[in-house]
């Protein structure tokens, strides 16, 4: 049963937000290389396979619940489809003189379109610079960002500019705790919810995953992105670290290389947790199985040709045994249970 936000859990995120504001600037000169454009890249193209077409709402036609494209996305070969072409700097969402939105004009903004269509409502949790939003968003989802960083955020809504008319009425940013969204939006807000790299910031994962599932409706799909803890030894093994490689075994905790102290999840653990709060795993996959090593600096290939088979490469081994195991990353798509149904398969 999902919770509201308890002190300490509010202070936790708060802790977060906090943690992260500082290297922001570091975090937003990266995204145009090579780590980064992969990571968003095979995130959006795993998502793709999971997601409703951005019209269908699950309490008139029902989500799209992805039996078949999940069991295509974790086979060998085809390739899912991209919202937007090749990651590029993104950024979106309609904010106040604050730099924000009260909860009630996000919520009225994920509801309304000037077209008439109910379309499905994407929550993304600790949004960040909105990459992952503002694909949705021109694709025509309705999309509302939450997060607490104001230096990201501030970067969000400069990228706004950009954005046509269209793309901006279907945005709303929010400036807030991510374990606060249950109390903020309410029970069964949206159809889609996104947490990309926000898990590994959160001593305890719990107050959030709770507040998760509150907010999707039965039937709703959750993206969740955390740092792989079953791979931790692997990044300061190869590079001679052998203390820090031998802790890894058996700890969650790691310093990432932004230089802040983070936690990561182990997948058959974080799958458990999932489960008892009614959202069963239906795919996994991931994400930076053959370039996690480049140096932070490295540059994306000049040659389109050769991005398109390094992203290819990629794409495949983050679905295939037994490279996915070993990724930087690791991207679960969860279903929240409907009422009626039985725990199974989580």
């Amino acid at each position: 049963m999902a919770a509201s936000a308890s002190p300490s859990a509010s202070a936790s995120a708060s802790a977060s937000a906090d943690m992260f504001s500082p290297v922001a600037a570091s975090w937003l000169s990266q995204l145009g290389t090579l780590r980064q454009t992969v990571r968003q890249e095979l995130v959006a193209r795993q998502l793709a396979a999971h997601l409703p077409a951005p019209d269908v709402r699950p309490d008139t036609l029902g989500l799209a619940r992805g039996a078949e494209t999940a069991a295509a996305a974790t086979e060998e070969g085809g390739a899912a489809t991209v919202f937007g072409g090749t990651t590029g700097r993104a950024g979106i969402g309609p904010v106040g003189a604050d730099g924000t939105l009260p909860a009630a004009t996000a919520a009225d903004a994920s509801e309304a379109e000037a077209d008439g269509v109910q379309r499905v409502r994407v929550l993304d949790l600790g949004c960040g610079q909105g990459t992952q939003a503002l694909r949705l968003a021109r694709a025509g989802y309705a999309v509302t960002g939450l997060d607490g960083s104001e230096p990201m955020l501030a970067d969000f809504a400069r990228a706004l500019d950009a954005e046509d008319e269209a793309v901006r009425t279907r945005v709303a940013l929010v400036r807030g705790e991510v374990t606060e969204a249950a109390d903020r939006f309410g029970p069964g807000a949206f159809d889609v919810v996104l947490c990309h790299g926000v898990l590994m910031y959160l001593a305890d994962p719990g107050p959030l995953l709770d507040s998760v599932a509150r907010v999707l409706v039965p039937g709703g799909l959750l993206s969740l992105l955390v740092r792989n803890g079953d791979a931790t030894a692997l990044r300061p093994g190869f590079a001679g670290d052998w203390t820090v490689a031998a802790a890894a075994f058996d700890g969650s905790g790691y310093r990432n290389r932004l230089g802040v102290d983070a936690r990561a999840d182990r997948r058959e653990e974080l799958t458990a947790q999932l489960a008892e709060r009614g959202l069963d795993v239906e795919a996994w996959y991931g994400v930076r199985v053959l370039t996690d090593y480049a140096a932070d600096d490295a540059p994306v290939p000049a040659d389109p040709d050769e991005l398109a088979l390094l992203l290819e490469c990629e794409e495949r081994a983050g679905r295939t045994d037994p490279y996915r195991a070993i990724a930087a990353l690791t991207h679960l798509m969860a279903r929240r249970r409907s009422s009626g149904d039985s725990a199974e398969g989580g």
